[in-house]
């Protein structure tokens, strides 16, 4: 709250627990509608992301994820040994790592993307503010023919 006063900010806190739980924390604004603005504000950073994204191949994940929910619906769990869910285990680890990866990819891209956009309207500044400065001399000079 002392942030969020100093900042004169809305502030947004999300903590899920190794178990599980969800902890949440906002200040002055309720939770859903900072989470709205953010959502809002980069609307077109998540959609161009999403984008990227459709093209990714998941075949092994959809299997995997079927595969740990059959385990975990077993009727009997205690059948499931140790080594199995340690496996299974394993096995998500590796396809979370990709999942990453492959979105840490995407976010560098889109950063460079956003680069180049910064870039290219910087140039088209330059040359718009060249234009008005060399209307200006040629309005001056106009005016003191005048």
């Amino acid at each position: 709250r002392p942030l969020s006063r100093r900042c004169d900010a809305s502030i947004a806190l999300l903590v899920v627990s190794a178990s599980g739980k969800l902890y949440s924390f906002s200040s002055g604004d309720n939770l859903g509608k900072i989470l709205d603005r953010y959502l809002k504000q980069h609307a077109d950073d998540f959609k161009a992301l999403d984008r990227q994204s459709k093209g990714l191949n998941y075949g092994l994940h959809p299997e995997l994820l079927e595969i740990v929910e059959s385990k975990l619906l077993e009727s009997n769990v205690g059948n499931v040994s140790v080594d199995s869910v340690i496996q299974l285990e394993d096995h998500l680890d590796n396809a979370l790592s990709v999942i990453r990866a492959r979105k840490t990819e995407l976010m560098l891209k889109l950063v460079e993307n956003l680069k180049e956009k910064e870039k290219l309207l910087k140039e088209e500044n330059q040359v718009l503010a060249s234009q008005m400065e060399k209307n200006n001399l040629v309005r001056a000079e106009a005016d003191n023919m005048e």
